[in-house]
């Protein structure tokens, strides 16, 4: 069984402590900017003095951190402790609330994604949309955490959303109630004998070890002839999970490699034969939805000419974030490198351009989304041995769901077909 390959970022952190009256300690780097330490420190003593409401120091330095972290980029972020509590449970895919991934684009709140089978999913949003307020708080003003933080909630409870739907000029009110958020990401289906809908929904801890118990579960029964990896509207997730899951399907080469501030500091990641890797015919379908981590397994498989891309170009998310807890149980989310994918390309703010470029039909809406039931689910089938009877109902189930997704339905004539294309290069 393959081992995972943990993802590891070794840097230097400098912290500058500020103590009261505008005197500070000693800084750890010799070439610390004093007349800047300095500034700070008089403009938090003129505030602390002259403001028009108290507000205590350690309020003003927490605003400080914050506004410094999110002056650098989208994704790096100062969380207090209940962020950093609930992006570790991210992680786990554990937590109420809508299931909106988020980002900003221009200092506004907009959305990547919304998770599959979420609140926000059925409720109709959208890659792209805008997220002007949130129960009647605007959102323009706020980091990315403290917007994420106010959408999480205890399940059951309500909340309303101003959004302004991309290519629309009227803002609309969205109610939504908060819901568990589902942590199943994986979802496999057979779609005609032999061939295979692989959905990952994102990647979490526990994605690479159900994908592989999935898959070897599809393997005893028969040979699989053609996969259909489906990351789209996968915003992503855990880095060491995507460059697993990649190697699933790679025997030797490189994955994806990354840079740091110097650009000499690079670290390469590889495939490695392995007796379980799956060497069947694959096509990935990706969106404007798909991020992150998605990336980096739509790169490593494109680059390696190991799959097809279909779809639409992807998000562009080209950044590493690392995570680093702080000893109050607050952290610390900093970006610290650039990826790279197999071919030494940057997908920052560029994203992956599909092999076969196939735009959804019409505007999606929740009835008409390539989602499942709850019956599709693979371990929901598990607990009923399949019969004739559901046999039937299965093979009707895949007919519809090609039916209404015209991606699929193109991935699907591509990888039967997949074969001959790699004979044909």
């Amino acid at each position: 069984m393959r081992k995972f390959i943990r993802l590891t970022i070794c840097f230097s952190v400098v912290i500058a402590a500020f103590l009261a009256g505008g005197t500070y300690m000693k800084a750890v780097s010799a070439d610390v900017d004093y007349d800047s330490l300095r500034r700070f420190s008089q403009v938090l003593d003129i505030v602390e003095q002259y403001y028009v409401e108290d507000v205590k120091q350690p309020e003003l330095i927490d605003g400080a951190l914050k506004g410094m972290l999110q002056g650098l980029d989208p994704h790096s972020a100062m969380m207090d402790k209940d962020e950093f509590k609930q992006m570790q449970e991210t992680n786990v895919g554990k937590f109420s609330g809508i299931g909106v991934e988020i980002t900003t684009v221009n200092g506004v709140v907009t959305v990547v994604t919304p998770i599959e089978d979420t609140p926000a999913y059925k409720a109709g949003l959208l890659a792209g949309d805008q997220i002007l307020s949130i129960d009647g708080k605007f959102t323009d003003q706020m980091t990315l955490s403290e917007a994420a933080n106010l959408m999480r909630g205890k399940k059951g409870t309500e909340l309303t959303l101003l959004i302004l739907h991309k290519n629309s000029n009227t803002p609309v009110s969205v109610k939504l109630k908060r819901d568990d958020i589902p942590y199943h990401t994986v979802k496999v289906k057979e779609l005609e004998n032999g061939y295979f809908w692989v959905r990952l929904t994102r990647f979490s801890e526990n994605t690479f070890a159900d994908l592989r118990k999935e898959l070897d579960k599809v393997v005893k029964k028969a040979p699989i002839k053609g996969l259909i990896l489906d990351m789209r509207n996968n915003p992503g997730g855990l880095v060491d999970s995507a460059i697993n899951i990649a190697d699933m399907f790679l025997e030797d080469g490189v994955i994806m490699s990354m840079k740091g501030r110097d650009g000499n500091d690079e670290l390469e990641y590889k495939a490695q034969k392995q007796d379980d890797d799956i060497k069947a015919p694959l096509v990935v379908l990706v969106n404007a939805g798909s991020a992150s981590a998605s990336e980096i397994v739509a790169g490593a498989l494109h680059d390696q000419k190991r799959a097809l891309i279909v779809g639409e170009r992807t998000f562009g998310k080209g950044s590493v974030q690392n995570v680093i807890p702080l000893p109050d149980g607050t952290g610390l989310k900093l970006t610290v490198a650039l990826y790279y994918t197999p071919s030494g390309k940057s997908i920052q703010a560029e994203g992956i351009v599909p092999d076969f470029e196939v735009l959804w039909e019409s505007p999606r809406k929740a009835e008409d989304s390539f989602s499942v039931r709850e019956k599709d689910l693979t371990r929901h089938l598990e607990t009923n041995p399949a019969k004739e009877t559901d046999k039937l109902s299965q093979d009707l189930e895949s007919k519809e769901l090609l039916e209404r997704d015209n991606q699929l339905r193109v991935a699907l004539q591509l990888v039967k077909s997949l074969p001959v294309i790699q004979k044909i290069k």
